[in-house]
């Protein structure tokens, strides 16, 4: 699609070295994001699950302002003025976060900027956070009037708890990338400077491990946390079994009496 052809909001893909980069575009409304914005990362990531060339998803907001702002509130009016349009939009929100959560692929949320409301729900969706310092992140659920859905709530209780949710949603304040660390929101934060390079290395580690490895263990927690929808106790023994049944497992062996690394191929 050419620049003339995209509108003002989309999601842009890209992929390389077995990392999927999921970028929301839309630099005038701090990466603010439309329902078909919200339609599109689902696809994004539910495609992914299915091409053996994807290790990792990276969800990052274009340019150095934000990471995403929310929901587009200018088409509020439009498309979430009713009920039965409320809803349409509701449910399209959970699936982007959904197929962020049950992902088989490890999920990475790369943070510069702001990243409020919607951002911070599609965030904790991800596995790991990575923020700058400075960036500023904010729950205004309350100064809009709308409502937030039981399973973001559940996501946040899961990560910060049912006391921090509290104060986080009820006092609509701004913080630092440096306290979201600090109160467990985003795994670690680095300086604006460094922000890229770290975070890169993070990533293409990651690319690198055992696919089936990393599915096992994403698996595992997911039924530990007993999310909706989640894996069986069983269906996690099978996909540990499946590990050690792997050609991925004998190659790591070899790779480390060898002294190299290892070459993965997910089988």
């Amino acid at each position: 699609m050419s620049a003339q052809e995209k509108p003002p909001g989309y999601i842009d893909t890209t992929l390389d070295g077995g990392v999927l980069r999921i970028i929301i575009c839309n630099e005038k409304r701090y990466n603010a994001m439309s329902l078909e914005m919200w339609k599109s990362v689902a696809k994004a990531v539910t495609d992914a699950q299915s091409n053996d060339d994807v290790r990792v998803i990276v969800l990052q907001g274009a340019g150095k302002k934000a990471f995403m702002s929310g929901a587009d509130i200018s088409e509020f009016k439009e498309k979430r003025s009713d009920k039965a349009q409320a809803q349409h939009y509701a449910d399209s929100v959970n699936a982007a976060q959904s197929a962020l959560r049950s992902s088989i692929k490890p999920t990475v949320a790369a943070i510069k900027g702001i990243c409020m409301g919607g951002g911070m729900g599609l965030s904790l969706s991800c596995d790991l956070r990575y923020s700058t310092e400075t960036a500023k992140f904010c729950m205004p659920a309350g100064k809009l009037g709308v409502g937030y859905a039981y399973e973001g709530i559940k996501r946040f209780v899961d990560i910060v708890g049912a006391t921090r949710t509290a104060e986080l949603f009820l006092t609509a304040r701004t913080f630092s990338g440096s306290e979201a660390a600090r109160i467990g929101l985003v795994n670690e934060v680095f300086s604006e400077e460094h922000f890229d390079k770290l975070v890169d290395e993070r990533i293409t580690s990651m690319a690198g491990y055992a696919p089936l490895t990393m599915q096992a263990v994403k698996t595992g927690i997911r039924c530990v946390l007993q999310e909706d929808d989640a894996p069986s106790v069983e269906e996690v023994s099978r996909m540990v079994t499946a590990c050690f049944e792997s050609d991925d497992y004998r190659e790591g062996q070899a790779a480390f009496k060898e002294k190299r690394k290892p070459r993965f191929q997910g089988k």
